[in-house]
This record gives structure tokens, sequence and C-alpha cells, in this order.
């Protein structure tokens, strides 16, 4: 059992707004200060995690990171280690680039198959050519709702991308975002850190507003708001949107607005009436660093429609 406020005041702000605080609570008390036994052996089967921090510069950014399995790993579920020499080289990394001791990081391991995945919040501890180790702060699983499930198979090649990058979306990325079902999402807490989470729906649940603006639908989830708390705490965020088929990932940096009450009948949140607005500040585009195909098997049954 959890025996401190797991939340913090932007959480309990939107629970209470969303009408769901008692929820928040029960479900609250699956967050711990390590990783529990069983989610240890899981987290050693996996190829694909997610992870965001922020620089020097204070922006937040998130990436995709994939190796063989083992590649991630915990001996006590106090710290996390994950291997380089298990992955293939990230050159175009914009979390790499901006990991160092004491930094603050979140970590999602998702397993696309099963759709099973496993928060894990925590700090930089140790960062060589070799590894990087981390010190849990929290964990905690979620539930499966709005995963793809996607199978790996070896690939014959790594994909070969050109990188871009900017300050507003080009047609390229448009388009990319716009097929997208899956989305990871960085947001942070100045006292608890940074969080990293999953957010999926059918293609174009991710709407395009403009070159520099996202709507992306808030839909029923867990009661927590671990992301929507921290938007409301710091309306820092990241985004890293991938395409599976074409291999491509484009992260995105920038801040978060929450809407609230504004059903959109043509961009279904659920029944929800929830949002929020993903400013872009800037974007890195690159190949994903797999020597993997992710082949989709099918589409969440809870995705709601992304367009009626």
């Amino acid at each position: 059992m959890n025996t401190h406020q797991p939340f913090h005041d932007g959480e309990i702000a939107v629970q209470t707004r969303a009408g769901e605080r008692d929820a928040a609570i029960r479900h609250g008390a699956g967050i711990s200060s390590r990783i529990a036994p069983a989610a240890v052996s899981f987290l050693a089967r996996q190829r694909l995690v997610a992870l965001s921090t922020a620089g020097d510069d204070e922006r937040l950014w998130t990436a995709v990171w994939c190796g063989e399995p083992g590649f991630v790993q915990s001996a006590d579920g106090r710290r996390v280690t994950i291997l380089r020499s298990l992955m293939p080289a990230l050159t175009d990394d914009p979390v790499l680039q901006r990991l160092s001791v004491h930094r603050d990081v979140g970590m999602l391991a998702i397993e696309l198959g099963s759709r099973r995945r496993l928060r894990i919040n925590g700090a930089i501890e140790r960062v060589s050519g070799e590894e990087v180790d981390i010190l849990v702060r929290e964990s905690v699983g979620n539930c499966p709702k709005y995963i793809q499930r996607r199978e790996p198979h070896e690939a014959a090649a790594a994909t070969v991308a050109p990188r871009a990058g900017g300050c507003e979306l080009d047609d390229e990325r448009r388009a990319l975002i716009e097929r997208a079902d899956t989305v990871f999402v960085g947001s942070l807490h100045p006292e608890r850190g940074v969080d990293t989470s999953h957010r999926g729906g059918a293609p174009g649940f991710i709407r395009v507003v403009d070159a520099s603006t996202l709507r992306i639908p808030d839909y029923p989830g867990n009661s927590m708001f671990m992301t929507l708390g921290n938007f409301a705490a710091d309306a820092r965020a990241s985004l890293a949107v991938l395409d599976f088929e074409r291999r491509l990932i484009v992260s995105l940096s920038g801040t978060a607005r929450l809407l609230f009450d504004v059903e959109d009948p043509q961009h279904p949140t659920g029944g929800t009436g929830r949002y929020w607005d993903f400013a872009v500040e800037e974007w890195t585009a690159f190949g994903l660093p797999a020597l993997v195909d992710w082949r989709l098997l099918d589409a969440s049954p809870f995705n709601p429609p992304a367009r009626k």
C-alpha cells in the first residue's frame, strides 16, 4: 500500500473537475515506490520503451528506444538498467542527448502484443556508453485501453530516414500525425518529476489544427489523470508520434492547454468532453531505431471513432 499522498495538486484538481476523485483514490493505491516483482519479469521481456526528459533549456522531449529482450531490466525493483549493447545505435535521439546524472526521467514499457504497459518515473543515476541506470521513484501498471495490438518481426535492415526538423509542421509530418494510431506523451511536475504515458486511437484521433497546433481527445481512462494533472501544474509537454508501417518517428516539444466541456461531434472524446491542445515549439523526425517490423494484429476495441 502507498502510505503517502500519491497525487499532487494538479492531479487532484483535474480528478475533482472530472468527478472522478473517488475512483482515483482507489486506483492510486497501485502506485508504488518500486517495481512490483511480477512487473520485473515483464520488464525483462520488452523490446520497446518510451522515455521523456527535459534538457538544460527546460524543454521536454519524448523518444522511443527499442532493443533485444533483456535490454531493459531491474534486479531489485528499485533500479532500472538499460543495456545499450542490446540496442541499435541512437544517433538522432532527442532524449539520449539530454540525459545526465540526477536528471528526472519518465519511462513507459509497453508490450503491444498483450496490451500491457508499465509506468516508471525516476532519476538518472548513471549514463555511459554501455548502459543507462534509473533510480525508481514511482511505478504503476496501466490498463490495456486504446493500445493497438502489434507483434514484432525481425526486419532485414534498419530504417534509413534522413533527419528533419523545424518549428512548424510540414506536409510530410502533418500526414504522418494524421494517420497515426499511437503516440507517447511526456509531462512533468516541478517536484514529482517527469512522466511518460501512452495515447492511442483510430487513425485521425490526433487532429492537426494548423502547422503549430495539435488537438488530442482525452478518452475515458483510469481516473488518475497523471498526464493532465501534470499539464495543469506545468504546461510543458512532449510527444513521440509513431508510424509503425514506415518505421518513422516524429518527436515534438511544446506546451499543452487543457479544454473541458467542449465535446466536438466531429472529433469524439468517448463522452468525456475533454481535449488538450499541443502547441508545437520544435520537432525532429528520424527512423524508428529498431531492426523490427511491428505488424498490426488488430485495433483496440475501445477506440472511439476518430471522426463521426
